[in-house]
């Protein structure tokens, strides 16, 4: 394990965290270390999950800074790689773990996974209006891409990933998305929840959305929550408290039934909840949209 500080990260203990140039990086608990890219509106995080003889990264990030690097700091077990699915900032790093590491996606993900992402959509995702501040010094803002990743296993729910020590029990979730995977450490109490549930605006509006699949997955996850005593989620605040969950299936299941969104803006539906929204496309609420 080499000097984290050769890439510029702080590593902070207990849920202290301090900034640094692109990633962020916390241990919350033993064995579990936050990655977040604090720096992009999306605040995504990948979580690595250490066990005794090997490790999974949970998601690889936007692809900004090389997180293989940032994560052969923090351990020296084997790492394997989860893609929760193939959205964008969440496989930006996946290629720079080809031929080292299995990798791991829903097969609705596969294909998307092993495109990558053009110059086109990176740039727009990576434009000045998504930033909070800068992009890392050398970075080629001009000819960014995703470059695609070859998975070597594809997971349908349902599976074991062994850590040592340490076991995931993977949940196919769709609904945000048709490949979204979660993973349950049973023994530990925790749940990392990608992005089928946090606190902040769940997205539901996009082409591969489906209202109905996503109540049922938020149902499987709330028979979970008596289970559950840390929520990670794949963005906002992390950790988040499992109760949460059961809210969330409340408005998704509203929605699912016909409940027309608050109102509408840039051609999404929005429902405001106490801790979270809800975007859903226009068309529930009798408008076309174009998301």
């Amino acid at each position: 394990m080499s000097d984290s500080r050769e890439y510029g990260v702080c590593i902070v203990s207990h849920s202290r965290q301090r900034r640094q140039d692109w990633f962020s990086v916390a241990s919350p608990e033993p064995g579990i270390y936050t990655i977040e890219e604090p720096l992009h509106v999306e605040s995504v995080k990948s979580y690595l999950v250490v066990g005794s003889e090997r490790a999974v990264l949970i998601d690889t990030g936007m692809g900004v800074a090389d997180i293989r690097a940032l994560v052969e700091t923090l351990t020296d077990v084997p790492v394997m790689v989860l893609n929760s699915h193939s959205h964008w900032d969440h496989i930006g790093g996946s290629h720079a773990f080809a031929g080292a590491s299995e990798i791991m996606v829903h097969p609705a993900g596969e294909a998307a996974l092993r495109r990558g992402v053009d110059n086109i959509a990176m740039r727009a995702h990576l434009a000045a209006d998504q930033l909070l501040g800068s992009l890392p010094d050398g970075f080629d803002y001009e000819s960014v891409t995703i470059p695609g990743a070859n998975p070597t296993r594809l997971l349908n729910g349902g599976e074991i990933i062994d850590l040592g020590g340490r076991q995931l029990e993977i949940l196919h979730t769709p609904g945000h998305c048709a490949d979204l995977l979660v993973a349950f450490d049973r023994a530990n109490n925790v749940l990392f929840s990608t992005d089928a549930a946090y606190a902040g605006a769940l997205y539901a509006q996009l082409a591969g959305s489906d209202l109905d699949a996503y109540a049922e997955s938020l149902q499987q996850l709330s028979a979970l929550v008596p289970a559950i005593r840390a929520v990670y989620p794949s963005h906002g605040p992390s950790p988040i408290e499992p109760a949460l969950i059961p809210r969330m299936q409340d408005a998704v299941t509203a929605a699912a039934a016909g409940k027309p969104p608050d109102r509408i803006a840039g051609g999404v539906g929005i429902t405001d909840y106490e801790d979270f929204s809800l975007l859903v496309k226009a068309e529930l609420a009798g408008e076309s949209s174009e998301c």
